[in-house]
């Protein structure tokens, strides 16, 4: 750890109490003054510090993102979930799939901010900084690769036991990779993989997912303003770590410990699209259909107007609800 993560992990471990300047320094064999400075620099990336005759201690509603607090609400399973918590990057997805070559399954990256999100289909994710987490985990499953949506659909119900783990809102899913909640989405999925050839089956599969967790200052931007909300409207200690270490729980429960059984229902459950009339989107055309039923793989199944019926999966379509 560099010098400011020390100063942050030493407050973390303090909680409500304070630490003297002088304190800090002979404890990290630093001036008063380095001290200052880094507490400066902590503040400027997101944490909420107050600063009296007294000493430091972190506020009550600081919810600056932390690889010691991930790991502290992770548990037994920080052993398990190898972890990299960033202020900033381009993508997390993009991050990883560069390193999966010598990176072992279940390596999480976690970051505060994203300058270069994406969504499915070539579209931006808005990850603007301090409001929002973006998490992306590589796994090797032994999975073929027709049945990659699984690692999707996961992800959907981790989410939303996530979020109702850590907070009093209720989630919903939207098929096939956006959760709502209040009626606004608050979390998109983007899954992409690596296939061998020879087997038929998944070399290496990277999940992200980014959670608006509060509304950004000024709010979101024009064009998705209609659609996207945060989770929550009040900020709390440790939520967005917090809201990390619960995802990753339920995702490795689902994916590992569960190997990916028994979820599907779950999944169904939180469908808010069933019974719903919807526009399936394909190759730049639309057409009119109803939502029946997910089936066991989490495919949606649909009836158009002339009475014929269909099973999608990822990767072929996008579902819009008619207004």
């Amino acid at each position: 750890m560099n010098t400011k993560q020390q100063i942050a992990a030493l407050l973390e471990r303090s909680e409500k109490e304070y630490l003297s300047g002088s304190a800090i320094a002979e404890t990290l064999g630093l001036t008063r003054a380095a001290v200052w400075k880094c507490v400066k620099q902590l503040e400027a990336e997101g944490y909420d510090i107050e600063s009296t005759k007294r000493g430091y201690r972190l506020g009550v509603k600081n919810d600056a993102l932390s690889e010691g607090l991930v790991k502290k609400y992770l548990g037994v399973l920080a052993d398990k979930i190898s972890l990299e918590v960033l202020g900033s990057v381009d993508s997390t997805n993009t991050y990883l799939k560069g390193k999966a070559a010598e990176t072992s399954s279940w390596h999480a990256a976690v970051a505060s901010q994203q300058t270069a999100g994406r969504g499915r289909m070539g579209r931006s994710f808005e990850s603007p900084a301090n409001t929002g987490v973006y998490l992306s985990i590589l796994v090797r499953p032994d999975l073929p690769a027709q049945e990659a949506l699984k690692l999707t659909t996961a992800a959907a119900v981790a989410a939303c036991l996530a979020i109702e783990e850590c907070t009093d809102s209720k989630a919903r899913i939207k098929w096939v990779n956006d959760v709502y909640v209040n009626g606004r989405k608050t979390c998109g999925i983007l899954t992409e993989a690596s296939i061998d050839l020879e087997s038929g089956g998944l070399d290496w599969a990277v999940m992200g997912i980014g959670f608006n967790v509060y509304e950004p200052e000024g709010g979101f931007p024009e064009e998705i303003r209609n659609i996207a909300g945060p989770i929550t409207a009040e900020r709390a200690r440790d939520l967005r770590s917090r809201i990390s270490a619960s995802f990753l729980k339920h995702y490795y429960d689902i994916v590992e410990a569960g190997g990916l059984d028994g979820f599907a229902e779950e999944y169904k459950r939180r469908s808010f699209i069933i019974g719903e009339r919807v526009n399936v989107l394909r190759g730049g055309t639309s057409r009119s259909a109803r939502a029946l039923d997910i089936d066991e793989e989490c495919r949606l199944i649909v009836e158009y107007e002339d009475g014929s019926r269909e099973a999608l999966s990822s990767g072929e379509v996008s579902i819009r609800p008619v207004k």
